[in-house]
């Protein structure tokens, strides 16, 4: 979840709260699609029908983007990066937001279609119902687009070799704070949204509300590897969609089908069959098992 966030020339705004946004599952599924749907694609032209998402998108991004060849598209945490040689556009999907590539010529923008790039034979097109979205230029001038306020207080990506039981163990001493919020924050790890956490979780059999600075290095070397796995296995089956998320072809995802714990209060646990627990906190749902996860 974004806090309050003061973007160059912008005025600061509280963000706010969102849940059951596309986590990093569902944007790496959008990046992959984008990687293979634009590979090397040079942009004609933009169309900005509606500006006014959670910040308003780039003045002049249609001057800015004309001519320029996508050159990758890479991802951090749940940001999307595109790259133009050096400059990059960074987008992020909010709540209800997708990203569609489509043959040209395309059918006509409906309600809510706020953004097109053209790419000639194919069309990037920004869907946003809810206009919690984003989609911000950083300029190669600008520097590493590492260091934008939005992403240089991210924590490690869960892929990366800095990501580890170890380096778990050491961010949460004297913590706190229960292990499920510390996950859900990103300033340790990023996207482990609360499906994925909750998942993890129970796969590390840890209970969510367990002290982070209680959890043993064993513990936390069990619950880095099935964050690992629980974000891979999600990838693999195209994320999850409970309300509005499609990957970049329209298809939704299904990992929410196989969930050991989430959504699932009531009913049997897949292990031991003891009834899965839920409470609501900080207005997200958290899901156990009583016995696996004491």
């Amino acid at each position: 979840m974004l806090g309050s966030i003061t973007l160059p020339g912008k005025v600061t705004r509280d963000a706010p709260a969102l849940s059951q946004m596309p986590e990093l599952p569902e944007v790496e599924v959008v990046r992959r699609g984008l990687r293979t749907g634009l590979a090397d694609g040079v942009v004609r032209r933009v169309e900005v029908r509606e500006p006014r998402l959670r910040w308003p998108v780039s003045e002049g991004l249609e001057t800015e983007l004309a001519g320029r060849r996508l050159a990758g598209v890479g991802r951090r945490g749940k940001y999307l990066l595109l790259d133009f040689g050096g400059s990059t556009l960074i987008v992020h999907l909010g709540m209800s937001g997708s990203l569609r590539v489509l043959p040209e010529p395309a059918a006509p923008p409906a309600r809510h279609d706020h953004v097109d790039i053209d790419f000639g034979d194919r069309l990037l097109r920004y869907h946003d119902p809810r206009r919690f979205g984003a989609m911000l230029w950083h300029p190669a001038d600008g520097g590493p687009v590492e260091g934008h306020p939005l992403l240089a207080g991210l924590g490690v990506e869960p892929f990366s070799d800095d990501f580890d039981g170890a380096m778990l163990f050491r961010a949460t001493r004297g913590r706190a704070v229960a292990i499920k919020q510390l996950l859900l924050a990103g300033t340790v790890v990023v996207g482990v949204g609360n499906i994925y956490a909750s998942e993890s979780l129970f796969r590390a059999r840890i209970r969510p509300s367990t002290p982070a600075g209680r959890l043993s290095q064993a513990r936390c070397e069990r619950l880095a590897e099935a964050v690992r796995a629980t974000l891979a296995d999600a990838i693999a089956r195209g994320g999850s969609s409970l309300r509005d998320f499609v990957g970049s072809d329209g298809r939704g995802g299904y990992f929410q089908l196989d969930c050991l714990v989430y959504g699932r209060a009531g009913q049997p646990c897949r292990v031991c069959a003891t009834p899965i627990a839920t409470r609501r906190d900080q207005q997200r749902a958290t899901y156990w098992c009583p016995k696996c996860q004491r």
